[in-house]
């Protein structure tokens, strides 16, 4: 379960919480029985406490949002996707470390 600074995003808010967002926003497009999912889960509500202000930090559930995640074309989760300015800047797919996401979102935040 994401923390109270981890976002929920769907199709309904995908418009106006990422694609209009004034800060970059990470995405983590997730599903719950999802191993590699549920091993960055913590590391991704890490983020969302220490770039509080800075970033938007939130999750898609990928069988809840197909919408959503069939936009992008995400074919295998996890997927961390950046967002800046409406645009998709970045994106990962597979496990990462803490210090690669800070890697990535330093270059965006």
């Amino acid at each position: 379960m994401a923390g109270e600074n981890v976002k929920t995003f769907t199709a309904e808010n995908w418009s106006s919480d990422v694609l209009g967002s004034k800060e970059p926003v990470l995405v983590d497009f997730w599903a719950a029985w999802c191993g590699p999912c549920r091993m960055v889960a913590p590391v991704i509500e890490e983020l969302a406490n220490e770039y509080l202000g800075k970033v938007t930090v939130g999750k898609v559930n990928v069988d809840e949002q197909p919408a959503v995640s069939g936009q992008y074309k995400v074919m295998s989760i996890p997927t961390l996707a950046i967002f800046k300015n409406g645009e998709l800047v970045e994106q990962s797919v597979g496990f990462r470390g803490k210090a690669d996401l800070v890697k990535m979102l330093e270059k965006h935040a």
